[in-house]
């Protein structure tokens, strides 16, 4: 068995349709597009790329779009001072923080001083909260991304046995909790479960699979459950070739669904951005 393909793009494509639609509707209706506003410290050249990824989506779009460039050395209060500002500005609906962010600024302190409302990558403590009661409507990009993808796959994952390998805030925890929340009976593993040897045995079993953890083959192929749906988050660079984190060869000859690397989840977690601007100017409207 050879396993399809899970294009991100292919599914961005549907989802850009509608939002392009629905952002028109928005501008007939309040007279102006939804603003996106990414706030960049420094020169980070491994932000470059969702950089222009951003602009080029939400161009085409039609979101207003603008990056925020903040000196390399500035100060942790001096940053949060702006958040506050952006958080003030009526005219901006979602704000992203790219991260990195340098040493001596607190990531999760900034990420909490954004109005929950113009939280454009569904990272604030408050919306974190809504994904474990089950409301998706802004919610962590590439984890909602990731689960837009096993939908697609039309494959009712009630009772499913799933494993999620790795469990940071942004993508394993939210993803486990969308999969809960769809009564898959799901499992996190993370680096003591690799300590223990254990990894193996959860992947065997694994009926559908997340793989979050930035490590080139880290998941074996010969691993994978027969008919398994597998989505390949990680993002690692081998010599001149991008690579995910399990073995894609050895792995589609298993799998029912597999995403590429590159080419799966990344496509449609910057779709999944702009679904989250949308619905934060039209919660902006409704709130109170």
């Amino acid at each position: 068995m050879k396993a399809k393909l899970l294009e991100g793009k292919i599914l961005a494509g549907g989802i850009k349709e509608d939002l392009t639609k629905e952002i028109e509707g928005l501008k007939a209706k309040y007279g102006k597009a939804p603003k996106l506003c990414a706030l960049q410290v420094g020169d980070n050249p491994s932000s470059a790329v969702y950089l222009k990824a951003q602009s080029n989506v939400s161009s085409k779009l039609g979101i207003d779009y603008e990056i925020k460039t903040l000196p390399a050395g500035i100060k942790e209060e001096e940053f949060f001072s702006v958040i506050r500002e952006l958080n003030a500005d009526d005219s901006v609906n979602g704000i992203i923080i790219q991260l990195p962010l340098p040493k001596g600024i607190d990531s999760k302190k900034a990420v909490s001083l954004l109005d929950p409302l113009k939280d454009a990558e569904g990272m604030h403590p408050a919306n974190l909260g809504k994904v474990l009661l089950g409301d998706l409507s802004i919610a962590p990009c590439t984890a909602m991304a990731s689960f837009k993808l096993i939908e697609s796959t039309g494959i009712d994952i009630y009772g499913k046995e799933a494993v999620v390998i790795g469990h940071s805030d942004i993508v394993g925890k939210p993803i486990a909790l969308m999969l809960l929340n769809k009564f898959a009976t799901t499992t996190v593993c993370h680096i003591a479960t690799g300590e223990k040897g254990l990894l193996p045995e959860h992947v065997k079993r694994a009926e559908v699979l997340v793989v979050a953890v930035g490590r080139a083959g880290i998941v074996k192929g010969e691993w994978v459950k027969e008919g398994a749906v597998v989505i390949d988050i990680g993002i690692n660079k081998i010599g001149d070739k991008i690579v995910g984190d399990v073995e894609f060869d050895a792995a589609s000859e298993r799998a029912s669904y597999i995403t590429p690397v590159p080419g799966g989840v990344g496509p449609l977690t910057v779709t999944m951005l702009m679904k989250n601007t949308v619905e934060a100017f039209k919660l902006q409207r409704t709130k109170g």
